[in-house]
């Protein structure tokens, strides 16, 4: 989901013979998917169930564990287990147990808020080590664009480049400050509207967080060339 690299200070070799539409086409299919997975499905799957008339507690956690084998086949695909998706399924499987606790279709919503808490947290957490969340997420997107080997040169640069270290940091520290802001947002959200709506003025609240934070990524990583 981000869109980092470098391209100065590195090897002509990291760019593979990939125009910039055939990199550009790669990461539309690879957003899609994460679009359709995140967003899609859990929101529509929602709206379709409450409309048949399911109750709103299966209604939120039947689309939830339906993204289970999404992101098992991605691990089984690319052979290693992404870090972000082992995070959301994990608290998925929490969620869901503290729901059938309380019996509250609200707790579900209120995890969504708790969720992105926790990730803003940890991923303010992981600026204090070698991998921080940018430059663990990145790995897809500049794989995606420019190949593995063209991502192992890229991430060569955090050994030697003091200044490529600072910028992924600045960015992984904006990234984790937005989502704990955010889901202090959520949790008033889920306790003031009406139950059928939070889904809905949850999701539309997110799609504007993430346009301005996304804005913000693509002028930064611009302005400081670190775009492949």
């Amino acid at each position: 989901m981000i869109t980092t690299g470098a391209e100065r200070n590195q090897p002509q070799s990291i760019a593979v013979d990939r125009t910039s539409r055939q990199k550009n086409a790669a990461v539309r299919r690879l957003i899609a998917r994460q679009l359709i997975v995140e967003l899609v499905l859990p929101i529509g799957g929602y709206y379709g169930l409450r409309a048949a008339g399911v109750n709103p507690w299966l209604a939120l956690i039947a689309p939830a564990v339906l993204t289970v084998p999404f992101l098992a086949y991605q691990a089984i695909r690319q052979r290693r287990v992404d870090a972000v998706a082992l995070f959301t399924l994990t608290m998925i499987v929490v969620g869901a147990v503290m729901s059938l606790v309380t019996g509250d279709p609200r707790t579900l919503m209120v995890r969504d808020s708790w969720i992105f808490g926790v990730l803003g947290l940890w991923i303010l957490a992981t600026l204090f080590t070698q991998q921080p969340f940018i430059r663990t997420t990145s790995r897809a997107i500049v794989t995606v664009k420019i190949g593995e080997e063209g991502y192992r040169q890229w991430d060569a640069r955090w050994h030697n480049d003091s200044e490529f270290r600072s910028q992924l940091r600045v960015l992984t520290a904006v990234w984790g400050a937005t989502f704990t802001a955010d889901a202090l947002l959520r949790v008033a959200l889920a306790y003031t509207l009406p139950i059928d709506s939070v889904p809905l003025v949850s999701s539309l609240q997110w799609l504007v967080v993430l346009a301005g934070l996304w804005t913000f990524h693509t002028v930064y990583v611009t302005k400081k060339g670190l775009k492949v």
